[in-house]
């Protein structure tokens, strides 16, 4: 790996505004589609101690949105998704508004950062997080109102923030945005750690990743139907580059070379609609699973499931996941 982590410490201040244009976006392959939320997403573990709880709302080149949270409310991960869908889910699920601290963005692709504005401006007091090089891609890929900055706090990589209880650390990732990171959320000794969008693992994303107890990693796609797809020669090579995406069997090397006992879901996102499957990538990491001695759950919590070492689940493209009590 030929990427070095360099740790650059800046001081807090607003940055700079940029001319605002819009442009393509980076492996936005389609339009958003609007999905049906669930009616009743079923909850898991209800005789839980109090820990996490999770739901993604959507996870693909489509729009990315999840919530992540605890009794004392949470914070929504990207905003690629409608707010109306993101709202009505979280309610039915019991979350309001007012337990919504704020949304973190990993970076400022399209599908992440879509509804960020109507979030925030529909609700006041819930705040962006983004460090300022994210702030002002967003303001300058975007045809957005500048009035988002009113709505922003700036946060910078490796250095921690509370919301909802949590200590959220921000690290480096390799992608092709204006910035990119994934977060390390922890409650307690627990940590749920949310790594979408990289083309390879870093030596700092490796860090917080291998010390995972919930795991949000890309399965972008299968390299296989990639290679022999419709796909232009040069997008292939995009998405096959160090920012690009992860493909499964990196996932599943991830995983089996970093195991250890604490690690007890992994979530699958961002699976490409046109170059992988649900069924594709949990066959590819099952079986790498059990080739190294795992036992493997499907996440339902069935009877049946619950002593597996490692739970495993694909979050859907369009609709709300299951919801996830940890």
């Amino acid at each position: 790996m030929n990427n070095k982590f360099i740790d650059k410490k800046h001081p807090p201040r607003r940055c700079e505004t940029a001319r605002e244009q819009v442009i393509n976006f980076a492996f936005d392959d389609n339009e958003v589609v609007a999905a049906k939320p669930a009616t009743k997403p079923q909850r898991r573990n209800e005789g839980a101690v109090a820990g996490f709880v999770f739901i993604s709302l959507g996870s693909g080149s489509s729009g990315n949105c999840a919530y992540v949270g605890n009794e004392l409310g949470g914070i929504i991960v990207d905003a690629g998704i409608r707010d109306d869908i993101v709202f009505e889910t979280l309610q039915r699920n019991g979350v309001t508004p007012s337990m919504i601290k704020g949304i973190v963005l990993t970076h400022d692709h399209q599908d992440h950062v879509r509804y960020v504005y109507t979030l925030v401006r529909r609700y006041k007091h819930i705040h962006i997080y983004c460090t300022p090089r994210v702030l002002n891609g967003l303001l300058r890929r975007h045809n957005i109102s500048r009035r988002v900055k009113e709505y922003q706090e700036n946060i910078f990589k490796e250095i921690p923030f509370t919301l909802a209880g949590m200590k959220i650390t921000a690290f480096d990732a390799s992608h092709d945005g204006s910035d990119n990171m994934g977060f390390d959320i922890a409650l307690g000794d627990k940590h749920f750690v949310v790594a979408a969008d990289m083309g390879i693992i870093t030596p700092r994303a490796h860090y917080y990743m291998s010390r995972a107890n919930y795991l949000i990693i890309e399965c972008n796609y299968d390299l296989e139907m990639l290679n022999k797809g419709h796909y232009p020669e040069y997008l292939k090579n995009r998405v096959r580059g160090e920012k690009g995406h992860l493909d499964n069997k990196q996932a599943a090397q991830f995983i089996v070379d970093n195991y250890h006992e604490g690690l007890r879901y992994v979530f699958m996102c961002h699976l490409s609609k046109d170059n992988n499957t649900p069924e594709v990538a949990t066959r590819t990491l099952t079986q790498a699973f059990k080739e190294r001695g795992l036992t493997v759950g499907d996440a339902t919590n069935a009877p049946d499931q619950r002593d597996r070492d490692i739970q495993l689940y694909a979050l859907p493209r369009f609709d709300p996941s299951l919801w996830f009590v940890l």
